[in-house]
């Protein structure tokens, strides 16, 4: 599926191996298989198949071996530490994500300290929670729900994802966590809108272990197995070519040889991230006026208890079981309106975030909640480029533009006040004080390449998206959604990809059925 020699033509070049440009592959692939598809990834493969998840890995060293190589440009195969650049207890990243080294904080403003990429095939999906849960209220997006396509392009995106709800319905104490909370949460929520079991993008194999999604599980079989895909991995796209104002290739370098290559395509598809694809169409002289703009990331409030009337799971010799042994699944408290936040609980040792020590003698007792927040869109939180600096891959250096609002002040603190409601409806908790997150912990940026009705200033994108006054350029992920989510957006970035890529599926059919 991959190769080290890049073509001259292609008819759809896809930037980024993340879940959004794996969609755009799979769909093509099921749709217009006679399409030639190039996928360009700036990082290794890290994993068998390519763009699998890291946690499928059941050695512990090579998984630590495949997080390092995540970590971007500085990555370093023989150092123990996973995380990369870490700076500071306040600035330390995740394992297989790097952060940014600077420009992640301007004078006077809250910036994102602890904004992480991925650099690796599959992207942050190799290293993700797998959460999917579906976008509610205010988060949905009005455009799509008015033409009824919201809800079935969600489908699709479950679909390709590989969402279940049931992975861990064999948990001891999954179904006393959901009691417990919707004792509290739920007499003022409608049916759709109260406790339950977390969508994830996790299955479980027939003899039993868990196995969670990353874009090898978008792509699937029919794209693996397409004569006419090819994934090249390390290999940096510097450029988008334009001429005649429409998208015509991609300048693709190889980061182990330094050859550089002009790929012509018909179509273009950047799905870096939500931080990366406007740089890229910065670099590329492609600049509307939204590019980079509404940067919206979402605050992130954690909590620990310890569950009462806890009993240790334990093995055929009465021994309490160690590690990961899925007492208290993953559960999900739904955003609404008038309550501005998403809600995972989860048991500790499941967590990406370490929020305490796991007590050893009742492993999985200690419970970890972590809220959400929606934000106050504004067009002044932004990303922007320099025109002289550049970061580790050569690219146009970041500056981020990030400011709390008086309104996200006030969410963070009514946030505070429930995950404390919640976290003593499940158990006894180990802090009165709930802990905020540094702002870009959640890793989940959006809206820099938001979508929009009308190239009015305000969007990058179309419905479709393809970018305004580029013809041919579509931008995927997490940056195109418009509004301010406070779910896990993966899901929702996949079901937009969903469309875009079948736009460019019905331009190539009907571009053949007419020769």
């Amino acid at each position: 599926m991959s190769t080290r020699v890049y073509p001259a033509q292609v008819d759809v070049a896809i930037v980024g191996s993340g879940p959004a440009g794996a969609t755009y592959a799979r769909i093509l692939s099921e749709r217009a298989s006679s399409a030639t598809i190039a996928m360009f990834e700036v990082g290794p493969t890290v994993s068998d198949p390519p763009g699998a998840h890291v946690k499928n890995i059941a050695d512990a060293d090579e998984r630590a071996h495949a997080q390092r190589r995540s970590e971007g440009p500085h990555a370093r195969e023989d150092d123990d530490r996973v995380g990369g650049i870490v700076k500071s207890a306040q600035r330390r990243a995740r394992p297989g994500t790097y952060l940014l080294e600077s420009g992640y904080q301007a004078d006077g403003e809250d910036g994102l300290p602890v904004a992480a990429f991925s650099s690796n095939v599959g992207g942050m999906a190799a290293h993700w929670t797998g959460a999917c849960p579906r976008p509610n209220d205010s988060e949905r997006i009005g455009f799509l729900d008015e033409t009824g396509e919201l809800d079935e392009l969600l489908s699709e995106g479950e679909r390709l994802l590989g969402v279940t709800t049931d992975a861990f319905d064999a948990s001891p104490y999954a179904g006393i966590v959901r009691e417990r909370l919707a004792a509290v949460e739920d007499a003022h929520r409608d049916a759709d809108e109260r406790v339950q079991r977390m969508p994830l993008a996790v299955h479980r194999r027939d003899d039993g272990p868990l196995v969670w999604s990353g874009s090898d599980v978008v792509l699937g079989d029919i794209t693996r197995g397409n004569p006419n895909f090819t994934l090249f991995d390390e290999s940096l796209v510097t450029r988008v070519l334009v001429e005649d104002g429409r998208a015509a290739g991609v300048v693709v370098t190889d980061v182990r040889t330094g050859e550089r290559r002009d790929v012509r395509a018909r179509f273009v598809v950047v799905a870096a991230d939500a931080l990366r694809t406007p740089q890229l169409l910065w670099a590329s002289g492609i600049r509307p006026d939204a590019l980079g703009r509404y940067l919206n990331d979402q605050a992130q409030i954690v909590f620990a208890v310890r569950m009462r009337d806890f009993t240790p799971v334990v093995d055929a010799d009465g021994v309490p079981q160690t590690g990961l042994s899925e007492y208290t699944g993953v559960t999900w408290v739904p955003f609404t309106d008038d309550m501005p936040f998403h809600g995972q609980v989860m048991q500790l040792d499941a967590s990406p975030v370490k929020l305490a020590d796991d007590d050893p003698a009742a492993p999985g007792s200690i419970v970890g909640l972590g809220l959400f927040c929606a934000k106050d869109l504004q067009a002044s939180d932004r990303v922007a480029f320099s025109d002289s600096d550049v970061d580790g891959y050569g690219m146009p250096a970041m500056q981020l533009h990030y400011t709390l609002s008086d309104r996200d002040h006030a969410t963070i603190d009514r946030a505070k006040a429930e995950i404390v409601r919640l976290g003593k409806a499940i158990g006894d908790p180990l802090d009165d004080r709930p802990f905020v997150m540094p702002l870009g912990a959640s890793l989940h940026y959006q809206g820099t390449v938001r979508m929009g009705l009308a190239d009015d200033g305000a969007s990058v994108c179309s419905p479709d998206s393809e970018v305004w006054g580029a013809p041919g350029l579509f931008v995927a992920g997490n940056g195109v959604i418009p509004t301010a989510t406070a779910c896990n957006p993966t899901l929702t970035g996949v079901a937009l990809a969903v469309r875009g890529a079948r736009h460019i599926a019905d331009e190539i059919t009907a571009d053949l059925a007419s020769v």
